[in-house]
């Protein structure tokens, strides 16, 4: 009895929840703004999630309802309710005034002009917003129609539901917003304000718009950037005072102005036009000049405006408006959800700075993939000597550790040991086996675009075992380096003081760091994110030198001409616009490795970085410290084996991050990925030794200039 009862009263409250006649009654036109607008709220909430039940309880002016599993829910909703409104004159008339009182009483042409856009320029400000929405709840106390909408269709799913209602249906709730007119309240009082058009919003936002766009196109961040040509006749002016005729024009009241405006709009859509292509004329000097991502943010709400423009002038001029308001209704929803994510900010407007950075890496990365059996010995002889230098590196590691710093100074004595060594390796022209990765993938990503035949396919497998095969010359010439400089460098201490550099208890806390069995396998893969960070940041930095033109201020800088020469100051710009990418890579990278662990400590976290080429000069100094014998230990196979784990871990991360930036930068989807890993594992088990040893591919695989 108790759960009978208790069951009684749930299904007492959801009818009483749901009840469309209370839902009636509660209509009240002369209620404050405040509670007028909750009530369209919940019947919006109503149309949504009222239980079908319900709705079929009374007799409907439609009993058939055969086509419910094609029709969305809250589309039988609708025709219900509009159906009860109809049987039901005065349930019909405040219904239709409460409505009508809503829509004159907001700000329409504020959803119309500004839901959507940034309220404000610049990309960061744009992210506080968009996290205040998702933070912050809304109030219904406001008149402004952009707020109310969010709280109206909070939910991606009415997209649906409301491309789904039909012609009929759209005449009907015309038909319901048309009663009653002149409008008079409940009790017989008439309305204290007279109808307007129901264009007049919409011309209102056209206007507003205008404006917007002139002042983003006259702005000094794009002014600049757009094609001089298409400025010549200024249409970004042109376009401002074409709108504000069309918004004359249109809320006139006297019908021989009716050609005057469709020569106003032909004319405004023509300057739309010749707007938008001012517009995408910014992305070729970006281009050429580099890339800011407040100027693409910039340049993408500029030419969604100039599309706004022509759906509200496509709503006002329709045959059917009904259905182009509903089509803009639709298309409002859309925005709600793109200016509410985060994630879609980040991805939108950074892609073409990923384009630009993977770009670069693209160019940089051809100098690390060797092509033929020439260039396989050079670039392992490069290798040995950044692991000779790596050796040399690891010894004053073990120096800098020694000292009595505290965790901080630690860390950045660390960084900068390794900074500095990474730079006098790409000046000698060494090669540091870790650093491929970053650098290879944006240039095997440029191999992605020909996968439509067979032929593109095997294209794209060679230049991955050439890539594969260059990594392995890397790895095998770093590690051919620094394990002999660690280990002579130990023998000679002992001949030359007695005793080795690094003594027998820093051999055994390598031991019990390196090994595979604690956590080196997490700290690799952490130093592949480092490594991959590196890549980023030298694009990044890459791109601000060129935007900002630093090259041509270091080459006509008075002062720097008065102290160096003319002639050496344009040297060393030309040395900077060259180098300024590798100095950032070394320079981050090394800084990364020796105070992630810093900062990381500062927080009691036990975070580490493990350097293949490092941990083995570090493994190979331990055996210097306890001897040959150690060999034979267990515990040094551990580390061998936390070594292997490590490079690959090394290179795997790394490379996996950078492809992914250089094919979303492309907007690049393999339609069949699995042709690509056929492809790859036949060429694995055809011609295995071609992945590590110059033997299979040659020059062939050479791109195309």
């Amino acid at each position: 009895m108790a759960g009978e009862r208790a069951g009684a009263i749930s299904s007492t409250a959801v009818v009483a929840r749901w009840d469309l006649t209370a839902l009636f009654n509660a209509a009240e036109p002369r209620a404050s703004d405040v509670e007028r607008h909750l009530w369209v709220i919940r019947l919006v909430e109503w149309l949504r999630r009222a239980p079908l039940g319900l709705v079929h309880s009374e007799r409907s002016v439609e009993p058939q309802i055969e086509d419910e599993a094609r029709t969305p829910r809250p589309v039988l909703r609708l025709r219900h309710l509009l159906g009860v409104l109809e049987r039901n004159a005065d349930q019909q008339r405040r219904v239709g005034t409460m409505l009508r009182r809503f829509m004159r009483e907001v700000d329409s042409a504020a959803l119309l002009a500004d839901f959507g856009f940034a309220p404000r320029t610049g990309l960061w400000s744009e992210f506080a917003h968009r996290l205040r929405l998702h933070v912050l709840p809304l109030t219904p106390e406001t008149t402004d129609l952009g707020d109310l909408f969010i709280l109206l269709f909070p939910d991606h799913s009415d997209l649906a539901w409301l491309r789904a209602i039909d012609d009929d249906t759209l005449k009907r709730i015309v038909g319901l917003l048309a009663v009653g007119a002149p409008e008079r309240v409940a009790d017989g009082a008439p309305d204290a304000k007279p109808r307007a058009d129901w264009r007049a919003p919409f011309y209102d936002a056209i206007t507003f718009l205008g404006s917007n766009v002139r002042s983003a196109g006259v702005s000094p961040g794009l002014r600049r950037r757009m094609d001089a040509a298409l400025m010549a006749d200024s249409p970004f002016h042109q376009l401002a005072r074409a709108a504000e005729r069309v918004s004359d024009l249109g809320n006139s009241t006297d019908p021989a102005d009716r050609a005057a405006l469709l020569r106003e709009v032909h004319y405004l859509r023509a300057l739309l036009d010749t707007c938008r292509t001012a517009a995408d004329s910014v992305h070729e000097h970006l281009e050429l000049h580099g890339v800011s991502v407040d100027v693409v943010f910039d340049v993408e709400q500029l030419r969604e405006r100039t599309r706004r423009i022509d759906t509200l002038l496509t709503c006002a001029l329709s045959q059917e408006p009904a259905r182009e308001v509903v089509n803009l209704v639709v298309e409002l929803i859309q925005a709600s959800e793109e200016r509410r994510s985060i994630r879609g900010l980040f991805g939108q407007h950074y892609s073409l700075l990923a384009k630009k950075v993977a770009e670069r890496g693209a160019a940089t990365g051809e100098h690390y993939i060797a092509r033929d059996a020439a260039e396989y010995r050079r670039m392992l002889r490069a290798a040995i000597g950044g692991g000779a230098f790596l050796g040399l590196t690891t010894l004053v590691w073990f120096l800098v550790v020694s000292l009595p710093l505290g965790a901080f100074w630690r860390g950045l004595a660390t960084g900068l040991n390794y900074a500095v060594s990474f730079v006098v390796i790409q000046h000698v022209h060494g090669i540091v086996a870790t650093k491929q990765p970053a650098m290879t993938a944006p240039a095997l990503a440029e191999r992605l675009t020909a996968l439509d035949t067979d032929a593109g396919v095997e294209r794209f497998v060679d230049e991955f075992v050439l890539l594969i095969r260059s990594q392995a010359a890397g790895i095998f010439g770093n590690l051919i380096g620094v394990i002999p400089v660690v280990l002579l460098a130990q023998w000679l201490a002992r001949l030359a003081i007695g005793r080795p550099l690094v003594g027998t208890a820093e051999g055994e806390h390598m031991l019990a760091t390196l090994t595979l069995l604690g956590p080196t396998a997490l700290f690799a893969a952490l130093t592949g994110v480092i490594l991959f960070a590196s890549s980023m940041i030298a694009g990044w930095t890459e791109n601000w030198f060129v935007w900002h033109r630093l090259d041509s201020a270091l080459a006509w800088n008075p002062r720097l001409i008065a102290r160096l020469g003319r002639e050496r100051a344009r040297r060393w710009s030309r040395y900077w616009r060259a180098n300024v990418s590798s100095w950032a890579a070394n320079v981050s990278l090394g800084l990364g490795l020796g105070l992630v662990p810093a900062f990381a400590a500062f927080f009691s976290l036990p975070i580490d970085v493990r350097h293949v080429t490092l941990g083995t000069g570090e493994l190979f100094t331990a055996v210097g410290a306890l001897g040959v014998p150690l060999l034979r230990e267990p515990a040094f196979w551990w580390c061998v084996a936390g070594i292997a784990v490590t490079g690959a871990l090394n290179l795997g991360v790394s490379f996996w991050l950078a492809a992914r930036v250089a094919l979303r930068s492309r907007d690049i989807r393999v339609a069949d990925r699995s042709r690509i890993y056929r492809a790859i594992r036949s060429r694995l088990w055809r011609a295995p030794l071609s992945f590590v040893l110059p033997v299979g591919i040659g020059r062939r695989a050479a791109p195309p200039n």
